[in-house]
């Protein structure tokens, strides 16, 4: 059993927030680091579950690790990869780990993945790794175990078949160190992609970004390298949400504006008053009411996926209906029920669509987060409700918010996790 927060609503907050590092981004950039012999630091790495469990999945895999989690610091040495195989349980824990595949096909031309598990937020068919890999020579086999013969790998040209995020990281993985030139069109451009690029051009690899594909040259070897992880976007866009949905004035320190024009655009169609610089964001309090607005996913550089949800949560506090849609996954509103119990005015249209209309007087009750996301959801839902609020399944949170209950209660927050062996 999980965690639970018990939150009392209602109040605003006051003070700053300092931002971790992008989750998202962690993985491919630790996978990348089993590319080459010599040792990778990766800086200002996010101490939360996710990235435990894929640290623990790089050791077991033979790689020397070092994690400073006091300065966010991680050193790994892949000189010796003593399996393709990744542990098997700790696959299934996390969706992310796909991207091992990607890794040691391209240092050992051979993987042996379990399929990978995660957030219960929709069908994610691996298909657009597969055609990938068969693209660039790799034979795949199917079983219980996904078996990946990359003996003939060389370098081609290829279409992804869908512009998938940890498809394209994959893709990209594989090819750094086979022969040729690859071009892979009709890839995903979204910011962990853009960051894995940036790290791998430092350990050597030939990967430009083109408008409309990724161009890579293959190179016989790659080299140890400094990288630091780009400030996590989704995290800044989180926060933001929390501090307007409960009229508050919150400082966001840590930032860069590199990736965040999408969520800057949403929170000025929907009347939020903000400032930024080049590391800092600055909520204040509104000047009159939050304005309803589509909500809407897509193809970076517009909203990702991992965006929509807590500017749904703002939405219940802005005036007039406003649209969520989520073309991606199509159990990923299975907040808006949760929503309704502390007296949302919402519906779900269709697997992927809800209306959510405001401003909406919330009451605390006892909920539940399904998935990560949803997870913030209703922790920024119960901040703004009146009385008290009972989140259960908080596990789901501390994949992705680096101690979060901690980082609020310093802005004034009065929430607390009950763990199953208090209750």
């Amino acid at each position: 059993m999980s965690d639970s927060f018990i939150i009392h609503g209602g109040k605003p907050l006051h003070g700053e927030v300092m931002i971790s590092g992008s989750k998202n981004a962690s993985f491919p950039l630790i996978a990348a680091c089993l590319l080459t012999k010599e040792p990778c630091v990766l800086e200002n790495v996010p101490l939360i579950q996710d990235v435990v469990v894929m640290v623990e999945m790089v050791t077991k895999l033979g790689a020397r690790v070092e994690w400073d989690q006091h300065a966010r610091e991680l050193t790994i040495e892949a000189k010796d990869i003593i399996t393709c195989s990744p542990d098997e349980a700790l696959s299934r824990k996390l969706r992310g780990s796909i991207v091992l595949a990607g890794a040691l096909l391209g240092r050992l031309r051979r993987a042996e993945i379990p399929y990978p598990g995660g957030d219960a937020i929709g069908a994610r068919p691996l298909t657009a790794h597969f055609r990938a890999f068969e693209e660039l020579g790799a034979v795949i086999r199917e079983s219980e175990i996904i078996k990946i013969d990359g003996g003939a790998l060389a370098g081609t040209s290829f279409f992804m078949d869908e512009p998938s995020a940890t498809a394209t990281e994959n893709a990209i993985l594989a090819a750094v160190l086979i022969p040729g030139k690859t071009v892979i069109a009709l890839a995903d451009f979204a910011p962990p992609i853009q960051e894995l690029i940036a790290c791998l051009r430092t350990m050597g690899a030939d990967v430009q970004l083109r408008d409309l594909h990724i161009e890579i040259n293959g190179v016989r070897r790659l080299h140890g390298t400094r990288y630091r992880i780009n400030p996590d976007e989704i995290e800044i866009s989180s926060f933001a949400c929390l501090a307007a949905a409960t009229r508050s004035e919150v400082v966001l320190r840590g930032i860069t504006p590199q990736y965040l024009d999408p969520v800057l655009l949403q929170l000025q169609k929907m009347a939020v008053v903000f400032e930024h610089d080049s590391t800092s964001m600055k909520i204040m309090k509104p000047i009159s009411g939050y304005k309803s607005f589509r909500i809407q996913s897509g193809l970076y550089p517009k909203l990702m996926p991992d965006h929509v949800p807590p500017f749904a949560a703002l939405a219940t506090q802005a005036e007039g209906t406003s649209l969520v849609h989520d073309w991606m996954y199509e159990n990923r509103l299975r907040y808006i029920p949760e929503l309704q119990k502390m007296g949302a005015t919402c519906e779900i249209l269709d697997p992927h669509r809800a209306l959510i209309t405001g401003p909406a007087v919330l009451a605390g009750c006892e909920v539940e987060s399904f998935d990560l996301r949803a997870g913030m959801v209703l922790v920024i839902a119960a901040l703004v409700a009146r009385g008290r609020s009972v989140i259960s399944n908080v596990s789901h949170i501390d994949r992705g918010y680096e101690r979060i209950e901690e980082r609020l209660r310093q802005i004034g927050a009065d929430i607390e996790r009950i763990s199953e062996n208090d209750k």
